[in-house]
């Protein structure tokens, strides 16, 4: 079977090139090449071009190896960290009760 890339909607598009251009730029400021960004991460110069792009087909774990070869890797902690709309909606399943229980 051929490796497909997943159908990703334009908004979700924008965010991985806004990924991509991040990364590009951490490269840039570390004043690193595409070829030791990529030795180091253990992936080709393609398939980091392609992360730079914000390609929806590379797999996660590559975006984590360039991070980490960034010294960026603790950003991706922070994915999903503040989750509002969570407990929001945690909360109003929370159950109250309208009184006090009575002392025995």
């Amino acid at each position: 079977m051929a490796n497909k890339s997943p159908i990703v909607l334009p908004k979700l598009k924008r965010i991985l090139s806004e990924l991509g251009e991040n990364i590009k730029l951490a490269r840039l400021r570390r004043k690193l090449s595409t070829e030791q960004v990529a030795q180091r991460a253990g992936i080709s110069r393609s398939t980091l071009i392609a992360i730079e792009k914000g390609y929806e087909g590379v797999g996660i774990g590559y975006f984590l190896n360039v991070l980490s070869v960034l010294g960026l890797e603790k950003d991706f902690l922070l994915l999903a960290k503040d989750d509002v709309l969570g407990r929001k909606l945690q909360d109003i399943g929370l159950i109250t009760k309208e009184r006090a229980p009575k002392r025995k």
